[in-house]
């Protein structure tokens, strides 16, 4: 395994920005000094001035659709975009076909990471509403599962969970960090059934209407109470509503928190209005929505009610967007994008270098409890981000990594750029240049 010495860098870490030099050996960050002396043993040197070094970005959310949805993606070719974009770490979704509703099933898609997937990996056990016996059975691999996720809205197969004794047993009894899908769907119907009766063509702007502020906001609601019933470890993802962040608190530090939140890249990026531009490219569930929902996501953000940045990357082909929009499909490819994405908002001034660190490197390491991963400390592996907030990038077909070959913000130029991705001390993407002589390895949680 290679060594490597970065020198003269700005490490962006726990809140701070310094000038550093730092060494990494055996797939670990050996030493964080300044001045570091050149080693007795074999090492690349790399000259970090200008440049800012960050820890990897950790994604919880996200669908590489493999098993069964490979014409969309695979494993491989999704945590190879990732790892393009910063992202070290991911925690993948298990509406895949079959659904990952049985230990087994669970365990194949591990066996399909470890040999095809350049970034680290975790995988969410599924929820039914007639599994509960196989999903009980994660508390027993509470260390080596990132959580248990439940749709409380429509998803992939036999994934909508809507019985009350399902969801009462599996948050009275589950070990582990539950996450949650929010949308109610008698609601959906309703506004669904209302639009129909219009007698015209629904259109990619009816999608917010349809999967509105009260689905998100009722389902949330429904899922807290469960959880402080029961004293759940609670996680909801992708909160997409003003009316949602009322659910959440900033009074207790994040690792004292029972209840979290995720906010997404594209909720905090588009609004209703883009619509009119990009249609079915920005559907996704839950919808993006009027724009008074994201400039109240951003003060949520940052005032940390809401506690995580993730993508919910859920790639499509371009035919299956291209369908009319009640035919097409829903998610937006992004894990490439997310922390360029997010490094513009910072060269604008909306958000702090070190915020964004805190909110995709070190809030999903803890919330999740992920061992030596998230921070950059002495010790722990080094999942390792070198960007250039000096130079620019711009979306093209020619760069995006994704199987299906589009992205929403094709044509966007981001003021930065992602030089160099270390995963557990190997250098896998430099310079657009993938080395993928080592794959990445199991997330392990302090549970």
């Amino acid at each position: 395994m290679q060594n490597y010495l970065i020198r003269n860098i700005q490490l962006v870490n726990e809140g701070q920005t310094r000038s550093v030099d730092l060494w990494v050996s055996k797939g670990r960050i050996e030493r964080i000094d300044s001045g570091i002396g050149a080693p007795r043993s074999n090492y690349t040197e790399i000259n970090g001035e200008g440049r800012y070094l960050l820890p990897g970005c950790i994604d919880d959310q996200v669908h590489f659709r493999e098993p069964g949805l490979t014409h969309k993606a695979t494993i491989g070719t999704e945590a190879k975009a990732a790892v393009a974009g910063g992202v070290t770490s991911f925690m993948e979704m298990p509406n895949t076909i079959p659904n990952a509703l049985t230990q087994a099933l669970l365990e194949e898609k591990y066996q399909i990471a470890a040999r095809s997937s350049l970034a680290n990996y975790s995988f969410f056990m599924g929820t039914a509403n007639n599994n509960t016996e196989e999903v009980l059975r994660t508390n027993e691999k509470k260390r080596d599962i990132c959580g248990i996720k439940i749709f409380m809205g429509s998803s992939t197969g036999n994934m909508l969970v809507d019985n009350p004794n399902t969801l009462d047993r599996v948050f009275s009894e589950a070990e582990v960090l539950i996450a949650t899908h929010c949308e109610d769907e008698s609601i959906i119907k309703r506004n669904l059934d209302r639009l129909k009766q219009e007698n015209r063509a629904l259109v990619p702007a009816d999608h917010p209407v349809i999967r509105d502020e009260e689905a998100c906001y009722e389902s949330s609601l429904y899922a807290i109470q469960i959880a402080k019933k029961y004293g759940t470890r609670l996680h909801i993802l992708h909160i997409s509503t003003e009316k949602e962040l009322q659910l959440f608190t900033n009074m207790f530090p994040l690792k004292e928190k029972r209840i979290t939140s995720e906010v997404c890249v594209h909720h905090l990026h588009f609004t209703s209005d883009d619509y009119a531009q990009l249609g079915n490219k920005i559907k996704c569930n839950p919808a993006i929505k009027a724009p008074h929902n994201k400039e109240a996501l951003w003060t949520a953000l940052l005032d940390d009610r809401l506690d995580i940045i993730a993508t919910d990357h859920a790639p499509h082909t371009w035919e299956e967007k291209n369908e009319p929009y009640e035919k097409a499909h829903a998610g937006l490819p992004l894990v490439q994008h997310s922390l360029l994405l997010m490094l513009h908002y910072v060269k604008q001034g909306k958000i702090s270098l070190e915020k964004v660190v805190e909110k995709m490197c070190h809030a999903p390491a803890d919330c999740f409890q992920v061992k030596e991963r998230g921070y950059i400390r002495e010790g722990y592996f080094a999942d390792l981000v070198i960007a250039d907030l000096n130079d620019s990038f711009t979306v093209s077909k020619d760069n995006i990594r994704y199987k299906c070959g589009w992205s929403p913000l094709e044509g966007f130029r981001f003021p930065a750029t992602i030089r160099n991705t270390f995963v557990n001390g190997h250098m896998v993407y430099g310079n657009g240049v993938f080395d993928e002589s080592q794959w990445g390895q199991r997330l392990r949680f302090e549970r």
